[in-house]
């Protein structure tokens, strides 16, 4: 075919195509922190989206809006879960600590899709290891992927 019945598209175009990102078909709950995260995020593209329609970048603008989007989405779907002040049993929004079979001590706390940093022991509450800790009490036996720990700690 040739190039005359072609239609080019510059960068602008496609940037402004940009696809949705993907939310999550698992229910919004999220800590106090994390919603303070997402108003956060929600306030920084605000202005992130009015200066670059100042500069009239439509990459930065359609980037801007598609995020803008997905967090107006979050904020809408957020259920705030407050920590449950009883220890005896893995809740979310808990930190736990867990020691594996060679003594190796980890922590982390469950917490929402959006607010989970596995660098920082922040993990989904609907990763593996959550799933596997919640309802659980100290001393009980966890284990995924082959490996086994036990709950040392709740808090």
């Amino acid at each position: 075919m040739s190039s005359a019945f072609t239609k080019e598209q510059n960068d602008d175009e496609l940037r402004q195509e940009l696809p949705d990102r993907p939310v999550s078909p698992h229910r919004n709950l999220v800590t106090p922190e994390g919603l303070a995260q997402i108003e956060a995020e929600l306030t920084r593209l605000h202005v992130e989206l009015e200066s670059a329609r100042a500069k009239d970048d439509k990459g930065a603008v359609a980037l801007a809006a598609r995020d803008l989007r997905y967090w107006t989405a979050r904020r809408a779907s957020a259920e705030v879960v407050r920590p449950i002040a009883d220890h005896e049993q893995v809740r979310f929004g808990h930190r736990v600590v867990i020691e594996d079979e060679s003594g190796k001590r980890q922590a982390f706390r469950l917490v929402g899709e959006d607010e989970a940093d596995p660098a920082k022991g922040l993990i989904p509450y609907v990763a593996p290891l959550a799933k596997a800790l919640l309802g659980k009490s100290v001393g009980d036996g966890v284990e995924v992927i082959h490996h086994s720990a036990r709950i040392v700690e709740i808090a």
